[in-house]
């Protein structure tokens, strides 16, 4: 781990070193292992309490907890270690991040970044994507992600495309074996296994839990706690409706995303070509986890009206916000803008900017509001 060479990797998997390593007193933590980064932790909920004890002894004690399994960690580290730690979120890897060669390399923030911090730097887009000299390195990380998505493993270059696929596959079959049993205690994995692919198949659109329940024979209340499961093991964002509108009828569903569409595909069980739809959930995936990445201070919607009004994306922040249309298309033109030009006679708070992504390389002026660009180099 970079900048982390003087802790000790500690894994928590194998069942008989865990019983051990729960023997131990705070002063044997101190002792032997007075930085640490205890990976699997919520797999021995009581090496929390023991990590809590040493630091309280200890402040030259340091420890890393790693858990892929939010609900359990986050449970025990909220009650143990509240005012003690600090809580990050890792998620698979930004485009940013896939353009870089080496650990040593220096993470690029994206247009996007940039722009979440000074909206005028869209001043200075370029007329058209090509002409951007990382293009290239830009287009290369995109494709990977369309193809493959964002884990670190499938970065390796030895691997080969098929070999990539199979990571896939096992990744899926593991998330269920491990994560999903550390999540709940479940007799019958098929209905959760159903689920899953139900919300790969409705990936980018409205969500209702009844109309799935119906569909995976399970009750509503079972489909919502199952997608809770997939959003705590980040497999899904849950996208909130925007709401605030008292005079306006608004629809109120969430929409789910999968978080990385190289699991999408496997779930789906499908390689290459994606809808309308899938894109979309890349997209929003793909600015989700760099604005999280940066730690701004920012919350994510879509926005439906009743008669027809939508935007794939509202982000706010506490000046106001950035508007999102998600579009697959390579020729982008005016229409594609139109539910984004008259946003702030709806919004609680100004319209900052407003953008549509696409695959078209030319970026265009739309209005006073709303530039179209290119997705690759928007995020890239």
């Amino acid at each position: 781990m970079r900048g982390f060479s003087k802790y000790r990797y500690i894994s928590i998997e194998d069942p008989i070193a865990r019983m051990e390593y729960a023997k131990l007193t705070s002063t044997q933590w101190k002792t032997l292992y007075p930085k640490a980064a205890l990976d699997e932790v919520q797999k021995e909920p009581s090496l929390i309490e023991s990590i809590k004890s040493v630091y309280d002894q200890w402040t030259d004690t340091k420890y890393i907890l790693l858990g892929s399994s939010q609900l359990l960690l986050m449970k025990q580290v909220k009650e143990s270690l509240a005012g003690r730690c600090v809580i990050m979120e890792l998620f698979p890897l930004t485009l940013p991040e896939l353009k870089t060669q080496d650990w040593l390399d220096t993470v690029e923030p994206s247009l996007f970044q940039k722009v979440m911090t000074d909206v005028n730097i869209v001043n200075d887009f370029l007329p058209s994507a090509i002409l951007d000299p990382e293009y290239a390195a830009k287009q290369k990380s995109w494709n990977h992600y369309l193809t493959f998505g964002a884990y670190p493993a499938l970065t390796e270059e030895l691997l080969t495309d098929d070999e990539k696929f199979v990571w896939l596959r096992n990744y899926v079959r593991t998330y269920l074996e491990r994560d999903v049993r550390d999540l709940a205690s479940f007799r019958d994995f098929e209905p959760f296994v159903k689920l899953q692919r139900a919300m790969a198949v409705r990936t980018g659109k409205l969500f209702n839990a009844s109309d799935v329940g119906k569909d995976i024979g399970v009750t509503t209340k079972t489909v919502q706690r199952y997608v809770q499961y997939l959003s705590m093991s980040y497999q899904t964002i849950i996208l909130p409706a925007w709401d605030r509108n008292m005079n306006k009828r608004l629809v109120k569903s969430p929409k789910i995303h999968y978080l990385d569409n190289g699991v999408l595909q496997a779930v789906l069980q499908k390689k290459g070509g994606i809808t309308g739809h899938e894109y979309e959930s890349l997209v929003i995936a793909e600015i989700y986890k760099q604005a999280k990445n940066s730690m701004l201070d920012a919350r994510f919607f879509h926005l439906r009206t009743a008669d027809g009004k939508e935007v794939d994306l509202l982000i706010e922040q506490p000046q106001g916000y950035l508007a999102f249309e998600i579009k697959m298309t390579e020729h982008v033109s005016k229409t594609d803008a139109r539910h984004l030009l008259d946003l702030n006679n709806l919004l609680d708070k100004p319209l900052i900017k407003g953008f549509v992504l696409s695959n078209d390389t030319t970026t265009q002026q739309l209005s006073d509001s709303v530039v179209a660009v290119n997705a690759t180099m928007f995020l890239g």
